[in-house]
């Protein structure tokens, strides 16, 4: 039996948006390699590009129109830089053209299309990409969805990357149960599979440098000063957050004191990293990239959690549960609200720490469902577009929700009233009940509310 990578949850890219940044750059970039393929880059002339629905009403705020040019040159989240991506859309209208893989063609302002009242039916983040000649005959038109985490989709089936596995599970009763029959935790069966799809040495790599990606941000956001992009000047407070920490954890005694404060200071570090356009891990999205980190990098501090075990147990628990999302509900902010996103990351980490904390399978997946309870409705409402207000607050809270979960799980003997797979079946019932104001458009909720000055 086929299932998806659960290790593809984990990609290391720039912020702001997993769906509105790192999705478009890779639709973008597969747009461009198809026009190389079939030849028809000597004739290219002009690319139009129209954004519908989500990405339509939020693409500007959340950095679409500059990954959208970084991914038509060829660029890809994981390895571009950050800094020149957070221009890129200005800078080649300032000079007039832009590159399609090592073609450079004139642009315009129109050649970006904004249609934000127009939803698709298969996706509210949508991207049609049409090339034109000189004569304005089409070469070449492509329809793309960012559904959420990155992951790119066309209009056919099947682009999302799945392989055969020995232990196939599409529920989390199916994983618990896959744990009693063969005596392995979620952790060695994520693995047994990813190293199935992807093999041994390249899942060891891919773990490790993912949670060094995740390290990296918490360190950079906690040591990095400044505004961040946009015009609600937001200040940055995490550096500020971990000083005025350092300076009363020196007076304290246990060190512990102070965990749940350095436990915020780590989530709010990595989506200010996030919001600023940086390098990030999508865990599953940008908007919720910094409560996995968070939590892990409080696990490592407060709990004595190795490097290894967070590679290793931590990061393929958390996959485990996020496919689960993925598969029977969404992680889209467009699609389900920032349940699916916040709530998503929340119900992981719970669940991921309670593995490595030596909790078993039923209270792991006693945990993710206790955190996702307590997500369900949760709206994306974030003012001016921007994934700032107040997705980096939320993801702090969000954080500690997660460490309340696993105490509430590991104080339990992992039997419980409402399952993992009730829980997530509700979520995606109340996001598609959930009006579309209330999912990443920004005309409803806070965004409307919050005086943009």
């Amino acid at each position: 039996m086929k299932q998806l990578v659960a290790l593809d949850l984990f990609t290391v890219g720039i912020g702001p948006s997993s769906s509105h940044t790192v999705g478009p750059m890779r639709a973008a970039k597969i747009f461009a390699t198809e026009l190389a393929e079939s030849g028809h880059l000597p004739g290219l002339h002009r690319i139009q590009i129209t954004l519908f629905g989500s990405l339509g009403a939020t693409g500007a705020g959340h950095g679409t129109t500059n990954a959208l040019v970084a991914g038509l040159a060829g660029q890809e989240a994981n390895t571009c830089d950050p800094t020149a991506v957070l221009t890129a859309w200005p800078d080649a209208l300032a000079a007039g053209w832009w590159r399609v893989l090592g073609q450079s063609i004139r642009v315009a302002s129109e050649d970006l299309v904004f249609m934000p009242k127009k939803r698709l039916a298969k996706h509210s983040n949508a991207l049609l990409f049409e090339a034109f000649t000189p004569d304005g005959s089409r070469l070449l038109e492509r329809t793309y969805y960012s559904v959420g985490g990155g992951f790119v989709e066309g209009d056919e089936p099947g682009a999302i990357n799945v392989a055969e596995v020995p232990y196939p599970f599409a529920s989390a009763a199916e994983l618990l149960d896959l744990c009693e029959s063969t005596d392995l935790t979620i952790a060695q069966i994520v693995r047994a599979n990813s190293v199935a799809q992807l093999g041994d040495e390249a899942v060891s790599a891919k773990l490790r440098s993912v949670w060094a990606a995740m390290v990296a941000c918490v360190e950079a956001g906690l040591d990095t000063h400044g505004v961040l992009p946009g015009y609600l000047k937001v200040h940055r407070r995490a550096a500020t957050m971990a000083a005025k920490l350092a300076d009363r954890e020196a007076e304290l005694q246990p060190l512990g004191e102070l965990a749940n404060e350095w436990l915020q200071a780590y989530a709010i570090a990595v989506n200010e990293e996030n919001a600023a356009g940086m390098r990030v891990v999508t865990a599953p999205t940008n908007g919720a990239a910094g409560i996995i980190p968070a939590v892990g990098y409080y696990a490592r501090r407060f709990k004595n959690v190795t490097d290894g075990r967070l590679a290793e147990d931590y990061l393929l628990t958390a996959a485990a549960i996020g496919s689960l999302y993925k598969m029977n509900a969404s992680i889209s902010g467009a699609e389900a609200g920032c349940q699916g996103e916040v709530g998503s990351a929340c119900s992981m980490a719970a669940g991921a720490l309670t593995a490595v904390l030596g909790g078993t399978p039923r209270q792991i997946e006693n945990a993710a469902e206790i955190a996702m309870e307590h997500n369900l409705g949760l709206t994306c409402d974030p003012v001016g577009g921007f994934v700032q207000l107040p997705c980096i607050e939320r993801n702090a809270i969000a954080a500690g929700t997660a460490l309340a979960a696993t105490r509430l799980a590991l104080n339990g003997d992992g039997s419980h009233k409402i399952s993992l797979d009730v829980v997530i079946e509700t979520m995606r019932q109340t996001g598609r009940d959930m009006s579309h104001k209330y999912k990443e458009t920004s005309i409803g909720g806070l965004a409307v509310n919050v005086i943009e000055c």
